[in-house]
This record gives structure tokens, sequence and C-alpha cells, in this order.
């Protein structure tokens, strides 16, 4: 966790190298006509959005960043955290719709769980359900 207290989870740094290597690679094209130029963003924007996508987890609750935007989403709205089958995780919400969690893998599930500051195993309890 960062200083403040928050687990950042990023995609690989890999995609920035493929990003800058593909900019690099488009260079000649873009450049031997005006209007080739626009190829140029198709890396930008993967190299963006490889710094900027992920999720962030703190005792507040997770926050999924991507490309253009971030969607803040509290503890108590999630009911299960799970992975699909090709390994990512995912968020169940209490509205029963599934929410996907990028660059949290199924490995960094307990650590995801720690971040909201309850120890693992322990089901938090549901606003009709007193606590013990």
């Amino acid at each position: 966790m960062g200083k403040t207290g928050t687990l950042r989870f990023r995609h690989s740094q890999a995609i920035w190298v493929a990003a800058l290597i593909a900019f690099l690679g488009a260079l000649p094209l873009a450049s031997s006509r005006w209007y080739l130029t626009p190829l140029l963003l198709v890396p930008v924007a993967v190299g963006v959005w490889a710094w900027r996508a992920g999720t962030d987890a703190d005792r507040d609750g997770v926050r999924i960043r991507a490309l253009l935007g971030q969607r803040s989403i509290a503890w108590s709205e999630i009911v299960e955290l799970a992975s699909d089958p090709r390994g990512q995780a995912v968020a169940r919400l209490h509205d029963g719709r599934t929410t996907a969690l990028p660059a949290v893998r199924a490995a960094d599930l307990p650590g995801l769980v720690a971040a909201s500051g309850q120890p693992l195993g322990e089901p938090r309890p549901t606003p009709d359900q007193p606590a013990d």
C-alpha cells in the first residue's frame, strides 16, 4: 500500500513499452503524408490507458479508473468479490450487477480485501443483520 493507505492495481508496464515501440514504428508512416498523422494517436492513447487504467482500493471502497473516467464503489455496495473463468476479478453489487476490476487478478483478491481493513473471511453485517 502507498503512503495514503491506497492499494493500486495497474496493468503490466510492458504495455507502455509496446505503445512506445508502436509510436516509433508509426512515425515514418505518419510523417510521410500529413493526413496519416492521426495514426500517432492510437499508440499515444494506448500508452495513456496503460498509465491510467486500473483499480485503487482503500478503507472507503474501490475506485475503477479507465482512460477517460473513473467510478467509485463503496465497500458497503459490494456483496462478493470473485474471479471470472479468465482469472479477472469481478465485484458483485447489491443490485445484482457485476463490475470487472481492471488489473486485479484472482491471486490479488486477498490483498484487495485487506485494503478494506476487514480481515479475510469475516463477513460484514448487512443493514438488516445486527453486528455480533
